[in-house]
C-alpha cells in the first residue's frame, strides 16, 4: 500500500508540475495576434511570415504571438480590413492599391513600372510624402507596420503567346480588384478580369480567364503555370507591399510589444526580400521543367503603353507623378 501510495503522489504531482507548465505556456502569450493571407504554405510570403512570427515571439519573450492563417483561411482581404477597423487583433498584406479606397493618392505606389526596379520603390516608401500619407492612413484606421516587403516583380502567365501590347488584345487576364492595376492591364491591351487569388485556377482551367500576372513565386505556388504554358517576362510592376494592422488594436498594445512588432516587421521584411530574389530565376527554372515556354519581351513597349495609366485618376493631388519621379531623381 504504501508503494501504491507513493506511486499515487508521484504521478499527481507529476500531473500538477505538467498542469502549470501547459497554464503558464498557455498564458505566456498575452497579445495574439493573427495574420490572414491568400498565399499557400510553402511561398516565399508564408515562409516569410513564418520567420516574422519566430522573430516576434522571441524579441517579447513569448508574450506576443502571431498565428498564421494562409490560403484565405480567414476569409478575403476585404473582410480582414473590414475586422481590423472594428478592432480585431489581425494583420494582412495591403498594398497602396487598397489603400486607395481611403487615400486616393496612395494607388500610385501600384502604378506600372514606377521606378526602375524595386529599390526605387523602397525608396519610395522611406520618403517624406509616404510618412506623410501612412500618418493619413492611421486615422483611417489602418496602421502600415513595415513597407519593405518585396512582392516580387509582377509578371503574366498566358493561354498562348504574348510578344508585344498588341498580343495581349482579347486576352482576359486575371487581376486584384484595385483600379490602378485594372486601368495598367487595359493600357498594355488586355481585357482585366478582377478576381480574388483562391479563384484563379479554377478559372484558368476552365478558359473563364486566359491568364494571370503575379510574381514568378505566387504564379509557381499557385499552380497558375498548368493551364497558362506561357510566362510573359513583362516585369510591370515591382510588387512592394505593406503588412497592416487595424491602428485601434496597435494603439492599445503596450510600447514595448508595438516596438517589437514593427522591428521584426521590417527585420522580415529584408527576409521575404532576400527570399523573392533568390527564388525567382530558380523557379522559371522550375516552369521551364513542366512544360511552360518563357518569352522574354521589350519592356520599354509595355512601358509605354501603360504610361497613359497615370492620367487616369483625377482625383490624384496635381502632379503626383512628377513629384515622384523628382524625389527618385534625388
Amino acid at each position: 500500500m504504501k508503494g501504491t501510495s507513493i506511486r499515487t503522489l508521484v504521478t499527481l504531482a507529476m500531473a500538477a508540475m505538467l498542469l502549470v507548465a501547459f497554464s503558464g505556456s498557455a498564458l505566456a502569450a498575452k497579445y495574439v495576434i493573427r495574420a490572414g493571407y491568400e498565399n499557400n504554405p510553402g511561398e516565399p510570403f508564408d515562409k516569410a511570415m513564418q520567420e516574422w512570427a519566430r522573430l516576434f515571439k522571441e524579441a517579447t519573450n513569448g508574450e506576443g504571438e502571431i498565428q498564421l492563417y494562409p490560403s484565405s483561411q480567414l476569409g478575403s482581404k476585404k473582410d480582414l480590413m473590414e475586422q481590423m477597423t472594428m478592432g480585431a487583433a489581425i494583420i494582412t498584406l495591403t498594398d497602396g492599391a487598397f489603400f486607395a479606397d481611403y487615400i486616393p493618392d496612395f494607388a500610385i505606389m501600384m502604378g506600372p513600372y514606377l521606378g526602375t526596379d524595386y529599390t526605387e520603390v523602397i525608396k519610395l516608401s522611406e520618403s517624406p510624402w509616404f510618412a506623410e500619407m501612412s500618418a493619413e492612413l492611421d486615422k483611417k484606421g489602418f496602421h502600415i507596420l513595415a513597407a519593405n516587403w518585396l512582392y516580387g516583380s509582377r509578371h503574366m502567365v498566358t493561354n498562348r503567346p504574348v510578344h508585344t501590347p498588341a498580343d495581349l488584345k482579347g486576352l482576359k487576364i486575371r487581376v486584384p480588384n484595385a483600379r490602378i492595376q485594372i486601368e495598367a492591364m487595359k493600357e498594355m491591351g488586355a481585357t482585366p478580369t478582377p478576381m480574388p487569388l483562391a479563384e484563379v485556377y479554377p478559372a484558368l482551367t476552365t478558359g473563364v480567364i486566359d491568364g494571370a500576372e503575379n510574381p514568378i513565386p505566387v504564379l509557381y505556388g499557385q499552380k497558375h503555370h498548368e493551364p497558362a504554358k506561357y510566362l510573359i517576362l513583362t516585369g510591370h510592376l515591382d510588387n512592394v507591399t505593406n503588412i497592416t494592422i487595424g491602428h485601434k488594436y496597435y494603439s492599445k498594445l503596450p510600447e514595448n510589444i508595438q516596438k517589437a512588432l514593427t522591428e521584426t516587421c521590417v527585420q522580415a521584411g529584408d527576409f521575404m526580400t532576400d527570399l523573392i530574389l533568390d527564388a525567382e530565376q530558380a523557379t522559371i527554372e522550375k516552369m521551364k521543367a513542366e512544360g511552360v515556354t518563357v518569352i522574354e519581351v521589350d519592356r520599354n513597349l509595355f512601358r509605354e503603353a501603360s504610361k497613359v495609366t497615370y492620367e487616369k485618376f483625377p482625383e490624384w493631388t496635381p502632379g503626383l507623378y512628377d513629384k515622384l519621379q523628382d524625389y527618385l531623381k534625388k
